[in-house]
């Protein structure tokens, strides 16, 4: 009866928030207005009607592999020719448009923020368009990578440019522009601006500065430039040298580990900060020997905000070490999330113990849980969780998710709700990881809630939130969907994507065909069939479909499916609703 009461409720976390939009028109119009000398858009056939079929084609890649709904355009490289097409405006949705590399004339087109509202990474490079840069393009709020560099661009740098808050990247170099940097561009690099003879301002010369002037500069920089040549060879034989004593001294990991460990042999010393206070100081060469060189054989899990590696040190006891990918926060700031992460306490987080950062290198110290990722637990070969222990995970991950939505102010978001952010104690509590994280992959100039998701930054496939493709915005309703989509894979023991049986049933990341669709009794008793096959067969399958349609009637369910869809709840909405339904229940949750 819980399965179905459990059922009953997840069922409408995943019905879908926006409407998929096809791109077939767009793409059909983009080879249509390109020449294709090197025919390679010849693959890009439109005579299929499968759903998703466009999202096999080079070079597209889409929100998810069952709708036409493209998120990135990469023609990098393509050697196409002709202007920039303009059945670009058929892809609304899109967000990184790259098509670099190719032999594209004419101007930018004025309207491409019209076209493409949520265009996220523009790059243009290594073509030949001609004209002045689109004043309009600073309406593309956005953007956060502008790569323009090698055309024949002219005319100067748009004042409304300056406008992109998000700008993390912007370059112009090797073109004809002229006039003044905008001031608020004169952060980025000189080489982001060199090559274009009449620019004038920071970070390249002064406006009107003299000949004589800038010749001291350029003579100056040839000196320094030396000096710095020296220096880097120097560096280099100290580094090599360094490597060598490295695997001398036991420190060394197999030839296939990831080259980034090799940096860190010459910090060896460094010394992990932990927020308690250990018997034994922890020093970066300890995680170094427990992790075999961070090995491929101590992977625990890899996602999308890093990997997580097992550390067994000396005295037999084990750690597990995160390795944070691409974290935009400088040192200080660094530090101070870490030590705010560090102060949250709860039974169904894991622990953070601690943290190391070497330059750009960033490692996270938790508690090691020794059963595991929920998702490796779920989807071990002939071993299967029994109900009450899967019951007990949902509700225990539950927890852990409803407090850090409510019981931290400002709220703390996972942005990466999936069953490879859940670890497994020895009792098989569900054990969050990753919270706190997104934080760390945003860039400090973004706002609060933007979703790094937008960036690439986090989100597993399956499980982000389908509004996230529109707003772009992070929410705790956000993270609520994929604990859906969590409590489904704990019901059938499938992954996001294949989680129903049936033909007519959840797809790409579980969000149904039909917009704001209500689940009959039908569809919940096909969706119980691969609860019969996960847990016990077809009779099991039978006698748990006959509980389904006696204990909750249609109308029940579509009251239940409108409130949860329609009135987007919170976490604490479903534990709510999971303890009133559950109370009849062996009093599973009394905890409550």
């Amino acid at each position: 009866m819980s399965l179905i009461i459990l059922l009953t409720l997840l069922l409408p976390l995943l019905s879908p928030l926006v409407n998929g939009e096809d791109d077939v028109q767009c793409l059909r119009g983009v080879k249509s207005s390109l020449n294709d000398p090197q025919q390679s858009l010849a693959a890009w056939s439109f005579g299929n009607t499968t759903s998703g079929y466009i999202c096999d084609f080079n070079g597209v890649t889409c929100w998810n592999g069952q709708e036409n709904r493209l998120i990135t355009l990469s023609l990098r490289g393509f050697g196409l020719g002709g202007g920039v097409p303009r059945d670009l405006r058929y892809c609304e949705s899109l967000q990184n448009l790259d098509l670099s590399g190719n032999k594209l004339t004419g101007s930018i087109p004025n309207d491409l923020c019209v076209w493409l509202p949520y265009l996220v990474t523009l790059d243009l490079s290594d073509n030949e368009l001609t004209g002045a840069i689109p004043d309009s393009l600073g309406n593309c709020t956005f953007l956060n990578s502008v790569v323009l560099s090698g055309n024949k661009l002219s005319g100067s740098i748009p004042n409304r440019l300056t406008n992109l808050g998000r700008l993390t990247k912007f370059s112009v170099a090797n073109n004809e522009l002229s006039g003044s940097i905008p001031s608020g561009l004169g952060t980025f690099g000189k080489e982001n601006f060199e090559g274009n003879s009449g620019l004038c301002g920071a970070p390249l010369r002064k406006c009107g500065s003299l000949s004589k002037k800038s010749l001291a500069i350029i003579v100056a920089a040839g000196v320094f430039g030396a000096i710095g040549s020296l220096l880097l060879g120097f560096g280099l034989w100290w580094w090599c040298v360094k490597k060598g004593k490295g695997k001398r001294s036991g420190v060394d990991r197999d030839d296939d580990s990831s080259s980034w460990a090799d940096r860190l042999r010459g910090y060896k010393l460094v010394q992990v900060s932990l927020f308690q206070k250990p018997l034994v100081k922890v020093k970066l060469v300890d995680l170094m020997i427990a992790t075999n060189g961070f090995g491929r054989e101590s992977v625990i899990v890899g996602t999308k905000s890093g990997t997580m590696y097992r550390a067994v040190l000396s005295d037999g006891s084990a750690l597990a070490v995160k390795r944070l990918n691409k974290c935009k926060l400088h040192e200080k700031q660094f530090r101070l999330e870490m030590n705010r992460l560090g102060q949250l306490r709860h039974p169904n987080l894991t622990p953070l113990l601690g943290y190391c950062v070497v330059e750009e290198e960033k490692l996270l110290v938790y508690k090691y849980m020794s059963n595991g990722t929920l998702s490796s637990a779920l989807h071990k070969d002939g071993e299967s969780l029994d109900w009450p222990t899967r019951f007990r995970i949902a509700v225990s991950a539950a927890k852990g998710l409803a407090w850090l939505h409510h019981g931290c102010r400002p709220a703390i978001l996972l942005q990466n709700v999936s069953s490879d952010a859940i670890f497994l104690d020895d009792d098989y509590n569900a054990r969050l990881v990753d919270f706190g994280l997104a934080r760390l992959l945003t860039s400090p100039h973004d706002q609060p809630n933007e979703s790094s998701y937008a960036n690439g930054g986090v989100g597993e496939f399956g499980y982000v939130a389908p509004e996230y493709s529109s707003t772009l915005v992070a929410s705790t309703k956000g993270d609520t969907y994929g604990f859906g989509v969590v409590l489904m894979e704990l019901a059938t023991g499938q992954k996001p994507h294949n989680v129903t049986t049936f033909e007519e049933g959840f797809k790409g990341n579980c969000v149904a065909s039909q917009p704001r669709a209500r689940w009959s009794m039908y569809r919940v008793s096909e969706a119980l069939s691969s609860v019969a096959q996960e847990l016990g067969g077809s009779q099991h399958y039978d006698e748990t479909c006959s509980s389904a349609m006696a204990y909750n009637p249609d109308a029940n369910l579509h009251a239940t499916s409108t409130s949860c869809v329609d009135e987007n709840h919170e976490i604490n909405w479903l534990i709510h609703t999971m303890r009133t339904c559950m109370l009849d229940e062996d009093q599973m949750l009394q905890e409550f």
